[in-house]
Protein backbone atom coordinates (compact mmCIF):
# COMPACT_ATOMS: atom_id res chain seq x y z
CA UNK A 1 0.00 0.00 0.00
CA UNK A 2 1.67 3.36 -1.36
CA UNK A 3 1.72 6.09 1.54
CA UNK A 4 -0.29 9.42 0.73
CA UNK A 5 2.18 12.24 -0.24
CA UNK A 6 1.26 15.89 0.48
CA UNK A 7 0.79 18.13 -2.34
CA UNK A 8 3.73 20.80 -0.34
CA UNK A 9 6.03 20.65 1.96
CA UNK A 10 4.36 20.82 5.58
CA UNK A 11 7.63 20.92 7.85
CA UNK A 12 10.59 22.11 6.24
CA UNK A 13 13.93 23.23 7.60
CA UNK A 14 12.45 25.67 10.49
CA UNK A 15 10.82 22.90 11.94
CA UNK A 16 14.58 20.52 11.50
CA UNK A 17 16.41 23.41 13.31
CA UNK A 18 13.34 23.85 15.93
CA UNK A 19 13.84 19.99 17.04
CA UNK A 20 17.57 20.66 17.06
CA UNK A 21 17.29 24.08 19.43
CA UNK A 22 14.74 21.90 21.62
CA UNK A 23 16.81 18.99 21.89
CA UNK A 24 19.76 21.34 22.89
CA UNK A 25 17.89 23.35 25.76
CA UNK A 26 16.51 20.24 27.32
CA UNK A 27 19.20 17.68 26.76
CA UNK A 28 19.69 17.32 30.32
CA UNK A 29 15.90 17.51 31.67
CA UNK A 30 13.84 14.76 32.36
CA UNK A 31 9.77 14.45 33.35
CA UNK A 32 8.68 15.41 36.60
CA UNK A 33 9.54 12.20 38.77
CA UNK A 34 10.08 10.07 36.10
CA UNK A 35 13.65 9.07 33.65
CA UNK A 36 12.25 10.08 30.63
CA UNK A 37 14.07 12.74 28.38
CA UNK A 38 12.13 15.99 28.41
CA UNK A 39 12.06 15.74 25.50
CA UNK A 40 9.81 12.80 24.67
CA UNK A 41 6.85 15.56 25.89
CA UNK A 42 8.27 18.06 23.40
CA UNK A 43 7.79 15.82 20.75
CA UNK A 44 4.64 14.29 21.94
CA UNK A 45 3.06 17.71 21.76
CA UNK A 46 3.99 18.72 18.31
CA UNK A 47 2.39 15.72 17.53
CA UNK A 48 -0.54 16.46 19.07
CA UNK A 49 -0.89 19.84 17.11
CA UNK A 50 0.35 18.14 14.21
CA UNK A 51 -2.54 15.72 14.49
CA UNK A 52 -5.17 18.45 14.64
CA UNK A 53 -4.75 20.38 11.89
CA UNK A 54 -1.73 22.55 13.10
CA UNK A 55 0.80 24.33 10.93
CA UNK A 56 4.66 24.47 11.06
CA UNK A 57 4.73 27.62 13.34
CA UNK A 58 2.29 25.87 15.73
CA UNK A 59 4.37 22.24 15.77
CA UNK A 60 7.20 25.09 15.76
CA UNK A 61 5.97 26.36 19.01
CA UNK A 62 4.75 23.27 20.15
CA UNK A 63 8.34 22.05 20.13
CA UNK A 64 9.45 24.98 21.89
CA UNK A 65 6.34 25.76 24.51
CA UNK A 66 8.27 25.54 27.60
CA UNK A 67 12.11 26.60 26.48
CA UNK A 68 10.98 30.19 28.08
CA UNK A 69 9.50 28.72 31.20
CA UNK A 70 11.97 26.38 31.92
CA UNK A 71 15.38 27.10 30.41
CA UNK A 72 16.21 30.29 29.96
CA UNK A 73 13.30 33.23 30.42
CA UNK A 74 13.71 36.31 27.98
CA UNK A 75 17.05 35.79 26.28
CA UNK A 76 15.23 32.08 24.94
CA UNK A 77 12.38 34.09 23.87
CA UNK A 78 14.07 36.56 22.11
CA UNK A 79 16.34 33.87 20.53
CA UNK A 80 12.99 31.77 18.96
CA UNK A 81 11.63 34.99 18.03
CA UNK A 82 15.37 35.81 15.97
CA UNK A 83 15.13 32.26 14.74
CA UNK A 84 12.03 31.59 13.70
CA UNK A 85 9.79 34.45 13.91
CA UNK A 86 6.55 36.67 15.52
CA UNK A 87 4.58 34.19 15.27
CA UNK A 88 6.33 30.95 16.79
CA UNK A 89 7.45 33.33 19.82
CA UNK A 90 3.98 34.71 20.65
CA UNK A 91 2.79 31.03 20.75
CA UNK A 92 5.95 30.03 23.17
CA UNK A 93 4.83 33.19 25.39
CA UNK A 94 1.23 32.21 25.95
CA UNK A 95 2.15 28.93 26.97
CA UNK A 96 4.39 30.03 29.43
CA UNK A 97 2.50 30.39 32.68
CA UNK A 98 3.92 34.33 33.54
CA UNK A 99 5.55 36.88 32.20
CA UNK A 100 9.01 35.69 31.94
CA UNK A 101 10.65 39.67 32.91
CA UNK A 102 9.04 39.57 36.73
CA UNK A 103 9.29 37.43 39.25
CA UNK A 104 7.63 33.92 39.40
CA UNK A 105 4.41 34.12 41.40
CA UNK A 106 3.37 31.30 43.73
CA UNK A 107 1.55 28.12 42.10
CA UNK A 108 -1.83 29.26 42.70
CA UNK A 109 -1.54 32.82 41.17
CA UNK A 110 0.18 31.56 37.93
CA UNK A 111 -2.37 28.68 37.30
CA UNK A 112 -5.36 31.16 38.01
CA UNK A 113 -3.66 33.74 35.67
CA UNK A 114 -2.79 30.95 32.81
CA UNK A 115 -6.70 29.95 32.72
CA UNK A 116 -7.87 33.56 32.72
CA UNK A 117 -5.38 34.27 29.74
CA UNK A 118 -6.84 31.24 27.85
CA UNK A 119 -10.13 32.59 27.51
CA UNK A 120 -8.47 35.61 25.37
CA UNK A 121 -6.17 33.51 23.09
CA UNK A 122 -6.29 33.31 19.47
CA UNK A 123 -6.81 29.71 17.82
CA UNK A 124 -2.97 28.90 17.65
CA UNK A 125 -1.95 29.58 21.35
CA UNK A 126 -5.18 27.50 22.33
CA UNK A 127 -4.37 24.55 20.03
CA UNK A 128 -0.30 24.42 21.61
CA UNK A 129 -1.70 24.57 24.95
CA UNK A 130 -4.79 22.34 24.76
CA UNK A 131 -1.81 19.63 23.40
CA UNK A 132 0.18 20.25 25.77
CA UNK A 133 -2.09 19.84 28.33
CA UNK A 134 -3.68 16.74 26.91
CA UNK A 135 -0.14 15.11 26.88
CA UNK A 136 0.06 15.64 30.68
CA UNK A 137 -3.28 14.65 31.50
CA UNK A 138 -2.97 11.32 29.84
CA UNK A 139 0.54 10.59 31.44
CA UNK A 140 -0.96 11.71 34.52
CA UNK A 141 -3.71 9.56 34.28
CA UNK A 142 -1.63 6.12 33.38
CA UNK A 143 0.98 7.01 36.34
CA UNK A 144 -2.25 7.27 38.48
CA UNK A 145 -2.88 3.49 37.44
CA UNK A 146 0.02 2.54 38.49
CA UNK A 147 1.32 4.16 41.78
CA UNK A 148 -1.84 5.77 43.11
CA UNK A 149 -2.76 8.94 45.09
CA UNK A 150 1.53 8.97 45.12
CA UNK A 151 1.43 10.47 42.09
CA UNK A 152 0.53 13.96 43.71
CA UNK A 153 3.41 13.82 45.50
CA UNK A 154 5.83 15.10 42.50
CA UNK A 155 3.68 18.25 42.44
CA UNK A 156 4.37 21.04 45.08
CA UNK A 157 0.70 21.77 44.89
CA UNK A 158 0.18 18.52 45.81
CA UNK A 159 -4.29 16.86 44.94
CA UNK A 160 -4.65 20.06 43.99
CA UNK A 161 -3.62 19.56 40.19
CA UNK A 162 -6.83 17.82 39.84
CA UNK A 163 -8.83 21.17 40.65
CA UNK A 164 -6.00 22.77 37.50
CA UNK A 165 -6.76 20.16 35.09
CA UNK A 166 -10.22 20.91 35.14
CA UNK A 167 -10.50 24.16 35.02
CA UNK A 168 -8.47 23.99 32.28
CA UNK A 169 -10.53 21.34 30.81
CA UNK A 170 -13.53 23.91 31.03
CA UNK A 171 -11.85 26.34 29.26
CA UNK A 172 -10.87 24.76 26.43
CA UNK A 173 -13.83 23.05 25.94
CA UNK A 174 -15.85 26.79 26.03
CA UNK A 175 -13.42 28.15 23.90
CA UNK A 176 -11.77 25.42 21.53
CA UNK A 177 -13.42 23.29 19.57
CA UNK A 178 -11.28 20.19 19.01
CA UNK A 179 -11.36 16.37 19.59
CA UNK A 180 -8.26 17.35 21.99
CA UNK A 181 -10.64 19.14 24.53
CA UNK A 182 -13.25 16.55 24.73
CA UNK A 183 -10.42 13.68 25.22
CA UNK A 184 -8.79 16.06 27.80
CA UNK A 185 -12.29 16.50 29.55
CA UNK A 186 -12.77 12.83 29.66
CA UNK A 187 -9.19 12.50 31.14
CA UNK A 188 -9.54 14.78 33.67
CA UNK A 189 -13.22 12.89 34.57
CA UNK A 190 -11.46 9.65 34.50
CA UNK A 191 -8.69 11.09 37.17
CA UNK A 192 -11.39 12.61 38.99
CA UNK A 193 -13.09 9.49 39.30
CA UNK A 194 -10.63 7.30 40.48
CA UNK A 195 -9.18 9.89 42.77
CA UNK A 196 -12.65 10.01 44.34
CA UNK A 197 -12.89 6.56 44.98
CA UNK A 198 -9.09 6.64 45.87
CA UNK A 199 -10.22 9.22 49.19
CA UNK A 200 -13.47 6.83 50.11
Amino acid sequence: MTEAVAAETILGPRFDEAFAYASLLHRRQLRKGKHVPYLAHLMGVASLVLEDGGDEDEAIAALLHDAVEEQGGIPVLNEIRRRFGVRVAEIVEHCTDHDPAKDRPEWHVRKRRYVAALAKADESCLRVALADKLYNARELLADYRQTGDQVWLRFSAGREVLAYLRALATTFQNNFKSPMADELDRTVAALEQMSTSAAA
